[in-house]
């Protein structure tokens, strides 16, 4: 299974960080290839985007499917398809290292199964990692102009 880990310090207040991530319309548009996205409810949020990966080009909807919101602590998910029942997992976790700064951590797995699976597991291993970078620095970026507001 593909899996990223992506851990960053931020100057940044750890209650900064929660009130950009509890609005999912400040963070799922940084995702490359993003389409679309609707909340469902406040534990589930739809996700369409376009994948890239290699010789796999298609539009890709994902259910986001909250298992935890320990604010401000973590926040861990799982990824599915409408016609898979699991495709991946993750998680977001911060910690305050002191009042102005924040360690935080992303992590995602993913597991294609199927015929196809050993193949898009080698391509999405690839693609995670640089996924997750282009992700972190978007995060970064946004999170930068928020803290000024």
């Amino acid at each position: 299974m593909p899996s990223e880990i992506q851990y960053v310090e931020l100057d940044i207040p750890i209650e900064v960080i929660w009130d950009f991530i509890r609005d999912e319309n400040n963070w799922a548009p940084l995702v490359p290839g993003y389409i679309s996205h609707e909340k469902i409810n406040d534990r589930q949020i739809t996700w369409e985007f376009k994948s890239d990966i290699g010789i796999m080009k298609k539009k890709v909807r994902l259910l986001i499917d909250i298992k935890e919101w320990n604010e401000p602590a973590r926040v861990s998910f799982d990824l599915k398809r409408s016609n898979e029942k699991y495709i991946g997992e993750g998680y977001f976790e911060a910690k305050a290292l002191n009042i102005n700064k924040t360690g935080v951590t992303g992590f995602l797995e993913i597991n294609a199964s199927g015929p196809m699976g050993s193949l898009a597991n080698s391509l999405f291993k690839k693609a995670i990692q640089k996924s997750d970078e282009e992700v972190s620095v978007a995060i970064t970026s946004r999170l930068e102009e928020f803290k000024r507001r």
